[in-house]
């Protein structure tokens, strides 16, 4: 259902009116600040969905189409191509390697299921999340992109499912809000150490999660910290007029806390030889 610009307004003015009628402390008003920026995104959505064909102009999933709303999160830098842009070479990396199979856990509305499914012909994916609503726009997400048949939307996998992934043959994608802390343990699914794991890690919810999974795979992979940046590199044509405020805005992710990504690559006797990159269609 499109969300219409009159009603979004009159719910985020009622909520800051709310909030600011309790007080006036730090915490209230950046809650009203978090609020009335997420306002102002929704309308910069609107004029970019007016000018634009409705495909990614930039990034490692240019020209996907992307017409559905974010189950989570910020949908404006997803519709730029700079969402989380620190992660661009590691996706070219996994495009390169060609894994037969791509299974991302914490798929949400399939961003990178549905972009690797493009980018990857030969791939297999595997998208699971637990929330419904993301499980659909992942399948509508697919169906405009023409790659609904390759990819396989399913609930959240345990422990016994990750021990059955292909060893030597898998990346693993993992974004599920500081359950990874649990999920990733080859204690209980021994054959994570056979797999490839780009994994968000959620430090506000587990402190120390960082240092934990790397202590727990540093015998069985190299790993790579990859923090935060932004890239304004899609800022182009009519956004030039837009007031900085706007274009900041059009890069914000939403995020409150740092969460930094691991890239856990396997140790190999004798590591494969570099594929060269797809390009995307």
């Amino acid at each position: 259902m499109k969300l219409k610009t009159a009603e979004v307004t009159e719910r985020i003015a009622a909520e800051v009116r709310a909030l600011l009628a309790d007080g006036s402390d730090a915490q209230t008003l950046m809650q009203a600040l978090r609020r009335l920026a997420k306002w102002r995104a929704f309308l910069l959505e609107g004029q970019i969905e007016k000018r634009g064909p409705g495909r990614i102009p930039a990034g490692p999933f240019k020209g996907m189409a992307y017409p559905v709303r974010a189950s989570e999160g910020a949908r404006l830098p997803r519709m730029l191509g700079c969402y989380e842009a620190s992660l661009a070479p590691v996706i070219e990396e996994i495009i390169a390697r060609a894994y037969p199979l791509v299974c991302d856990i914490g798929a949400a509305e399939g961003y990178y299921a549905v972009g690797l499914a493009r980018r990857m012909p030969g791939s297999r994916v595997m998208a699971r999340d637990g929330d419904a609503r993301a499980q659909r726009l992942c399948a509508r997400l697919g169906a405009a992109n023409d790659v609904a048949d390759r990819i396989e939307i399913g609930p959240p996998m345990g422990h016994a499912d990750l021990d059955t992934l292909p060893a030597g043959q898998t990346v693993l994608i993992c974004d599920i809000e500081g359950a990874e802390v649990d999920l990733l343990d080859h204690d209980r699914a021994p054959g994570l150490r056979h797999v490839d794991i780009l994994v968000e890690v959620h430090e506000a919810i587990h402190p120390g999660a960082v240092d934990l999974l790397t202590h727990r795979f540093a015998d069985s992979h190299d790993i790579r910290r990859i923090d935060r940046k932004l890239d304004d590199s899609a800022l182009t044509g009519w956004m030039e007029q837009l007031s900085d405020l706007d274009r900041l805005l059009l890069l914000w992710e939403w995020r409150a806390t740092p969460t930094p990504w691991l890239w856990m690559t396997r140790r190999t006797a004798h590591p494969p030889q570099p594929f060269l990159p797809q390009e995307a269609p």
